[in-house]
């Protein structure tokens, strides 16, 4: 690349683990910004709003605005509101982000189109099947993402990503996804922050939906060692990300070598 202009930065596992700040985290952030880079958070996080998303990050330590953070939640309403206007939805969801979802007109009863967000214990077996049965009648159901798994203090949880493919295969229909890997999540951020994706720099811990998916609408990926991130997933790769360091902690170094 000939220089770079912005960091878009995945949090969990890249950040933070549990909300609590990674080694080096902060130095890394402040560092980006100080060199007058753009900078903005890509998240999945779909358990808290973009203002308690910022908070959350700023009480480890983290600069960041609400306007700087993009999540598949508020990248899911804008896609809601502009395919479905005016139409009912249920939104199945752990966590309450009603504040990112205005416009939207929320019914669990009747809905006219689902929403899944990220999986919890409201993901319950009974939740699921009512979901694949509105999928048979016709509902459409718009995924926030499709991420398999997050990491937390006490390892991987699974996540919307694991149930989707045996939902698709027994209503027959595909599920929408909005947030990462969704290529137009990148666009959507680096449009935010005002670069091209040819000098922005993606850092991420999931090889496929951070790192390989910014790469093919052409931003660097960088793959960092910390969150999710297993040797063994990307020694069986077909694909190789740009860049891979052991935390967030050596992005200063890398940038260095990047101009």
């Amino acid at each position: 690349m000939a220089g770079v202009e912005g960091v878009l930065l995945d949090i969990d596992g890249v950040l933070v683990t549990s909300w609590h700040p990674i080694d080096g985290a902060v130095a890394a952030v402040r560092e980006v910004r100080e060199r007058g880079l753009a900078c903005a958070y890509l998240t999945n996080t779909t358990s808290r709003t973009c203002d308690e998303i910022a908070d959350a990050l700023r009480s480890a330590g983290i600069e960041a605005d609400s306007g700087e953070i993009v999540t598949a939640a508020r990248l899911t309403a804008e896609y809601v509101r502009s395919t479905y206007p005016g139409s009912r939805a249920w939104v199945l969801n752990s966590g309450d982000i009603t504040a990112d979802l205005s416009g939207i007109e929320l019914d669990d009863e009747d809905p006219e189109v689902v929403i899944l967000g990220g999986a919890g214990p409201e993901f319950t077996h009974d939740a699921l099947s009512r979901v694949v049965g509105l999928m048979l009648d016709g509902v459409p159901v718009v995924a926030m993402h499709r991420g398999t798994t997050w990491a937390t203090h006490d390892g991987l949880r699974i996540d919307t990503g694991t149930y989707l493919p045996g939902m698709e295969e027994v209503a027959g229909t595909n599920v929408v996804s909005v947030g990462k890997p969704s290529l137009a999540a990148f666009l959507t951020a680096t449009d935010l922050m005002g670069t091209e994706p040819d000098v922005t720099v993606m850092v991420g811990d999931d090889l496929t939906n951070d790192v390989l998916a910014a790469q093919r609408v052409g931003l660097t990926g960088v793959l960092v060692r910390t969150g999710k991130f297993r040797q063994s997933i990307l020694d069986l790769a077909p694909q190789r990300p740009d860049h891979v360091v052991d935390s967030v902690a050596q992005l200063p170094k890398l940038l260095d070598e990047l101009a």
